[in-house]
């Protein structure tokens, strides 16, 4: 192997490595600001005006540390720690109140009995009983 052709060779796998490594950054910059999103949605009410204002424009809104810091008249580093100490409000309002977890698995439920209704015919009562179980949960959960 000609050494121009083994250079190639290692700078496709190297590009190949840092592909894979980028889409798993994008996947969790996207957990991440689907979670932020989520909890604010649960729970944002519970935060100051000023807290709200400031963590909706940089979760929501997707404006820039500088362009929040402008608009409010603080440092780009006390948005920044505005935004931390927000998320860690936020998660602890989730460990002890758990409403985001008890949503999402109300809707892997609500998914189950759709899943159940669009099956065939074949197994009616058996599936009818699945649905009441189902139903009977998430009254008990909610």
């Amino acid at each position: 192997m000609t050494p121009d052709i083994r250079y190639s060779m290692i700078t496709k796998v190297s590009l190949l490595f840092c592909i894979l490594d980028c889409r798993e950054l994008v996947w969790w910059i996207l957990e991440k600001i689907f979670r932020q999103t989520l909890l604010y949605d649960f729970y944002g009410e519970l935060l100051t005006e000023h807290q709200r204002n400031i963590y909706e424009d940089a979760v929501c809104h997707d404006m820039s540390l500088s362009e929040i810091a402008q608009q409010q008249g603080i440092s780009r580093q006390g948005v920044h720690d505005m935004i931390k100490r927000c998320d860690k409000i936020l998660m602890d309002y989730e460990d002890k109140l758990k409403l985001v977890q008890k949503f999402m698995n109300a809707r892997e439920t609500v998914r189950e009995i759709v899943t159940l209704t669009e099956a065939g015919t074949e197994q009616v009562p058996d599936k009818m009983n699945r649905i009441r179980n189902l139903a009977q949960e998430l009254l008990e959960e909610w």
